[in-house]
């Protein structure tokens, strides 16, 4: 077999019962988000949490960088896997949504392992840049599409050697091979693909959870 399985919702159901520990602030966010946002589709799946959750355990993890909050569901999950001495730099632009997921690290009680920016992530990045006082062991990118490009060039900036950059929405709900969708975000994540995918600064690995994740670990 030279193909993934396809994840039929029978399938996915059984991921979710059998593979992941959700904690209930975790699940909280999720139920409270599908429910109340008309853009709930913007957030991450409990099955990409721990997939996630993983990966930080992985690398070892202390501080790790977020570039895209939203409702706070992969930020809480990076805070409840990283040490009690970790980190987590989350960039938002949105008070709203800010405050919305500050309700629920509160909740869980890891408030005070993340750090957060408020306003445009460049600008935010281009900060921690500047400050030369963080070197991030894993960066999540999940943020406004268009400056995909940027992201990705600041974070490897701020991620150390070995250190692991996960960019969320990489296959775009499969719009990235339609060549006839030639739209801003379209066009901004299939040409970041395109360039990670010869990048000799970074080891590859595109994979099909969620709605893609293009993982590159830092040389």
């Amino acid at each position: 077999m030279d193909r993934s399985i396809t994840l039929t919702d029978n399938v996915l159901d059984y991921i979710q019962q059998f593979g992941v520990r959700e904690h209930e602030s975790l699940a909280q966010c999720r139920r409270d988000t599908q429910a109340q946002e008309d853009f709930a589709i913007m957030q991450i799946s409990p099955e990409q949490g721990a997939f996630m959750a993983m990966l930080i355990k992985l690398v070892s993890a202390k501080k790790c960088l977020e570039v895209g909050v939203f409702t706070g569901y992969s930020t809480l999950n990076a805070a409840l896997t990283v040490p009690d001495d970790g980190k987590v730099v989350a960039c938002e632009l949105s008070p709203t949504y800010l405050a919305k997921a500050e309700s629920y690290w509160q909740q869980a009680g890891v408030a005070h392992k993340i750090e957060t920016h408020l306003g445009p992530a460049t600008d935010s990045l281009r900060k921690l840049i500047d400050s030369q006082k963080e070197t991030f062991d894993f960066a999540f990118i999940d943020a406004n599409k268009e400056d995909y490009d940027s992201y990705y060039e600041h974070c490897l900036s701020l991620v150390r050697s070995g250190g692991l950059i996960a960019i969320d929405n990489v296959l775009w709900s499969g719009a990235v091979v339609d060549e006839t969708d030639q739209s801003e975000s379209t066009v901004a994540i299939r040409t970041l693909n395109e360039k990670v995918s010869t990048d000799s600064r970074v080891d590859i690995c595109l994979t099909g959870i969620g709605d893609g994740i293009f993982l590159c670990r830092k040389r």
